[in-house]
């Protein structure tokens, strides 16, 4: 399923699916979690992209997934600007063919 018009989690998958046949991928997983045990356990900083990738060249990519409707929040346009000043490959998808673009893998 390369268009959009799909779920953010169905997108985020399907994005990982893809980008894994290019280097290593990672799903990114932002905020905190109350654990069992009644402690917390934190992720990314918020505004951290879902998916980044480390192309086999090296290069990092970072792809925050978001449906046709999806809307940035200022963290994550801050995380991609900020990214992007460090000449890492960031920015928003809302299709796997976007992430792709981002990421500048040309299948």
């Amino acid at each position: 399923m390369k268009g959009s018009n799909m779920n953010e989690s169905r997108l985020v998958y399907e994005v990982m699916q893809e980008l894994g046949k290019y280097g290593a991928v990672y799903r990114c997983n932002s905020g905190s979690v109350k654990l069992p045990n009644g402690k917390r356990f934190n992720g990314m900083p918020k505004g951290f992209a879902d998916v980044m990738l480390v192309r086999t060249d090296g290069v990092a990519c970072f792809v925050e997934c978001k449906a046709d409707n999806g809307k940035l929040s200022e963290e994550q346009e801050r995380f991609i600007e900020r990214m992007q000043t460090f000449n890492a490959k960031a920015g928003v998808a809302r299709s796997v063919d976007d992430a792709l673009h981002i990421c500048e893998i040309n299948p």
